[in-house]
């Protein structure tokens, strides 16, 4: 186990077993300067911001992961192998797919549907169906629940591409009763499985591709607070 890592300046020890993830490193530097008591930050390698507090007296860990299956596939991986982490709790934006979903509601990833090939490095002889932690899953609807947070459970689509050239590539998604798009749970579910950790995604409705509705890069930073909140109580 080495430490620091090429894309992480912490040595062993600094970074809780609990890590919440945001794509956005400066959704994680708002998460520790609102949440934790006393963060203290341990990375700032390639801007992507890392933070360690405690929140009502347990430690938890803030990182960002960045955009797509390979940069959270290196950041996770790293938390997991080198610096003994047991569950990454990611914390996104999502594109809504079920027309049942608002701008604000938040989505709890309990499988990730992908076009991704992160799963190929595996050699598995079939198609592996990357799923969440069932208890981090069951300690987030509980959450919600209590906090009036208006979510769906159900299943993600973790997409490859932002800037998709095929017409109409949702809609076929949505038929299958997917709930949301984004492009990191697949990878993060994929590398928690192989190492036998926990994972979970927890996804702010950012945009409605149907509708053309959409939020600013602001309000992402700033105000997706209710998943943050949900996420903070599985510590």
């Amino acid at each position: 186990m080495i430490t620091p890592t090429p894309h992480n300046e912490a040595v062993f020890g600094r970074i809780a077993k609990t890590v919440l993830m945001p794509g956005d490193p400066l959704r994680a530097k708002v998460l520790a300067e609102t949440y934790l008591e006393n963060p203290v930050q341990y990375n700032t390698v390639r801007g992507m911001f890392g933070y360690t507090g405690t929140y009502k007296g347990k430690p938890v860990s803030v990182q960002g992961s960045g955009m797509g299956c390979p940069s959270i596939g290196i950041y996770s991986y790293e938390l997991f192998h080198f610096y003994g982490v047991e569950r990454i709790i990611r914390i996104g934006s999502a594109g809504a797919i079920d027309p049942e979903l608002h701008i604000g509601d938040v989505v709890i990833g309990m499988g990730s549907c992908t076009n991704s090939n992160y799963a190929a490095q595996y050699q598995l002889p079939g198609t592996f169906a990357p799923t969440a932690s069932y208890a981090l899953v069951k300690g987030a609807q509980e959450a919600a629940a209590a906090l009036a947070v208006p979510h769906k459970v159900g299943n993600l689509f973790c997409s490859d591409t932002f800037y998709d050239d095929t017409k109409d590539n949702l809609l076929p998604w949505q038929k299958m009763g997917v709930l949301a798009v984004e492009m990191e749970s697949a990878a993060l579910y994929l590398n928690a499985a192989r190492a036998g950790k926990e994972a979970l995604c927890i996804c702010t409705i950012s945009d409605c591709p149907f509708t053309g509705e959409a939020t600013t890069s602001e309000e992402r930073q700033n105000k997706f607070t209710q998943m943050m909140e949900v996420a903070l109580q599985l510590i």
